[in-house]
């Protein structure tokens, strides 16, 4: 073999080394890269599981609250237990429902005043005067009514704010003893202003955000059972 043909062989030779290396060495660049890939997709699942697997914990256990929401909130400042809220007024999903042959009046929310003087006992005014029957100490009464401080004319609560009347036991203590004593005997579908001195309130130094002193009630009562 000449020694031109020989050192045409061996380039092609070399060259063809060097390709197969480089070919080896892009497969091999390849191979990492899918594997990265791969572990980047199987990370990216394995979190998207364990995700599903706390939200699923929380429906099971954590919506399976049977405490009723809101109940709290429906009790009137008048109650033995509340407080006084300090919401504005939100606007009434719709009229309250009236008794039969009641005042239309009764669908509006009524504006209170302060009080004039010294109030030393419960004073009971009827504003609007209910056709319906008497209630009597132990039936199941539905009022709204609207909360100020006597001196002031300051509003403090009003079941108008939420639309929903309040429905308690009248003359059972469930709330204070102005509302007890005078709201027995008024006719369904009155409404009625209480004067309340502040021992038939909360008492002068009232806690717990429950207002102090001699308050004043409108109430309108729509039902006794």
């Amino acid at each position: 073999m000449s020694e031109r043909a020989e050192s045409r062989s061996t380039g092609q030779s070399t060259a063809s080394k060097s390709e197969r290396r480089l070919a080896a060495k892009l497969a091999a660049q390849k191979a990492a890269e899918a594997k990265r890939r791969r572990q980047s997709m199987l990370g990216a699942l394995a979190g998207l599981a364990v995700v599903a697997v706390i939200v699923a914990a929380f429906l099971v256990f954590g919506g399976n609250d049977d405490e009723p929401v809101g109940e709290t909130a429906s009790a009137p400042s008048a109650g033995a237990t509340s407080g006084a809220p300090d919401a504005p007024d939100a606007p009434a999903p719709g009229a309250p429902q009236l008794p039969e042959g009641a005042d239309p009046a009764l669908g509006t929310k009524p504006t209170v005043t302060k009080g004039e003087g010294d109030l030393t006992k419960l004073t009971v005014t009827p504003l609007i005067k209910g056709t319906g029957p008497a209630t009597k100490a132990g039936q199941q009464i539905t009022v709204n009514y609207v909360g100020v401080f006597y001196k002031t004319g300051e509003e403090f609560d009003a079941s108008w704010k939420t639309g929903q009347p309040f429905t308690f036991q009248v003359g059972a203590g469930q709330v204070i003893p102005g509302w007890d004593q005078g709201l027995v005997g008024v006719n369904v579908g009155s409404r009625v202003q209480l004067d309340l001195p502040a021992d038939l309130a909360y008492g002068e130094n009232a806690a717990g955000g429950r207002p102090a002193g001699p308050l004043r009630f409108v109430v309108d009562v729509l039902a006794a059972q």
